[in-house]
């Protein structure tokens, strides 16, 4: 049990690190350059070179800032992404699986006080404002997140993943929810056209713009996490397979598939005003 949940877990960690590399290949190619490609392979190592870089560096604390909350936010919100990796439906069933629907809205509704966290304990005015868009945003998308969750539970008639993940006949039904659901997702996690927490243009980074090395990097990794289990989670309630002999291929293609379609929804609009 409690094995099946740490491999997941270092699965989980290592896609989310290979991801980055996969983005940043994309938004190079988007431009019409190469992207990373100086490190080993085709730049295959580079997300283990930016790690070892970003964990080694000094972690510079703001004088004015309140330390406990500043170093606890990044940990707290890495935490919680990984939280939600424990239901994943694999084969030993572990003990939220249940109510992993339920389970699911609670751990990413609390996402919203690692952001508050991050940029009260900054006191910083950018930060600040950062934090209280991020925020006004999440708690907003959440409404939104739950009615539609709320109306593919209906029809699937249970909260449990593992059971969702052999409905394949409802799949078909779920095409126009499930693109209003993905549009949610961007906003949940802040990303492009979405990323009003971290506007360059107007906030220099948004909520994050004070920390920087290790703390820098848990923030991104658990913004990375969280795209990765959503594009899970809506593989598994949205686009059951219809082939259950081949579901964990299948689940895996779908999961890369809307994964990718985050980077190219990134590259392809600009931000809202």
């Amino acid at each position: 049990f409690f094995t099946s949940i740490l491999m997941s877990l270092v699965l989980a960690l290592l896609g989310m690190a290979f991801y980055t590399l996969m983005e940043r290949k994309f938004l190079g190619y988007f431009h019409l350059r190469k992207g990373p490609n100086k490190v080993g392979l085709m730049g295959l190592p580079q997300p283990f070179a930016d790690a070892i870089k970003l964990f080694v560096k000094e972690q510079a604390k703001p004088t004015p800032s309140n330390q406990m909350p500043f170093l606890f936010a990044p940990t707290m919100g890495l935490i919680l992404a990984l939280m939600m990796w424990v239901i994943y439906p694999h084969s030993h069933q572990s003990f939220f699986l249940q109510f992993s629907v339920l389970y699911f809205l609670c751990v990413s509704s609390m996402n919203v006080y690692t952001t508050f966290l991050a940029g009260w304990s900054s006191n910083s005015k950018y930060a600040l404002l950062g934090a209280l868009r991020g925020v006004a945003q999440t708690i907003s998308y959440e409404v939104s997140m739950s009615l539609i969750m709320l109306s593919a539970l209906i029809m699937l008639t249970t909260m449990d993943f593992t059971k969702m993940s052999y409905m394949s006949w409802i799949a078909l039904m779920f095409m126009p929810l499930a693109t209003v659901w993905f549009i949610t997702n961007l906003a949940e996690t802040n990303r492009t056209p979405f990323d009003f927490a971290e506007g360059e243009s107007e906030l220099v980074s948004g909520f994050n713009v004070e920390y920087s090395s290790g703390l820098f990097a848990l923030i991104f990794m658990a913004e990375y996490a969280n795209i990765l289990v959503m594009s899970l989670f809506t593989s598994v309630i949205f686009f059951s397979t219809l082939l259950p002999l081949m579901s964990d291929i299948i689940l895996l293609l779908e999961t890369m598939a809307l994964a990718t379609l985050f980077v190219w929804v990134r590259a392809t609009y600009p931000r809202m005003r």
